[in-house]
């Protein structure tokens, strides 16, 4: 399979949202995240020099525009893959079936798996998603409602949350 790496960053209100794609034969989003791009590619064990900076992120660019621009489910369409164990993949998969404006807790999410008593491996796959929003982590929160952690902070979580209509969340 040919693989080629681009990356763009899209402006935010709470900073750079970084986007690494695979554009090769098999086209998916594969890192993405409110950081530099060298923080993805060491979290993906990729060298700087794999991936290219490119003006236009095709054939994801429509769909990204679209979702900072407040279409919250245009992320739903884009495709996405990361290496995980079939536990993560089940929670990533789960976390992608919650509809932008709603959330749901870590226990529900472990609910969505094969081993439904696993909650902190659900939130521990919640931690090792390379692909927010994508893979839409932010959606988790605690049993209590309130935010819970987030890799890029509460302050993004929070924003992605206002920005889907999300305001029962702590």
């Amino acid at each position: 399979m040919n693989t080629k790496l681009n990356y763009r960053s899209y402006p935010t209100p709470v900073g750079p949202l970084t986007v690494v794609a695979d554009v090769g034969d098999d086209p998916a989003v594969t890192a993405a995240g409110f950081c530099p791009v060298s923080d993805l590619l060491d979290r993906m064990g990729v060298a700087a020099d794999d991936a290219t900076e490119v003006p236009s992120l095709d054939p994801f660019e429509g769909d990204i525009t679209a979702y900072l621009e407040g279409d919250t489910s245009a992320l739903d369409r884009v495709t996405t893959r990361q290496p995980g164990t079939a536990l993560q993949q089940q929670v990533w998969a789960g976390l992608r079936s919650i509809p932008a404006g709603r959330t749901a807790t870590y226990t529900e999410l472990a609910a969505t798996t094969d081993k439904p008593e696993a909650v902190r491996a659900a939130g521990t796959a919640c931690g090792r998603n390379l692909i927010a929003p994508f893979v839409p982590c932010h959606r988790a929160l605690r049993a209590d409602g309130s935010l819970g952690g987030y890799y890029y902070g509460l302050a993004v979580k929070r924003w992605l949350l206002d920005l889907e209509g999300v305001t029962s969340a702590a």
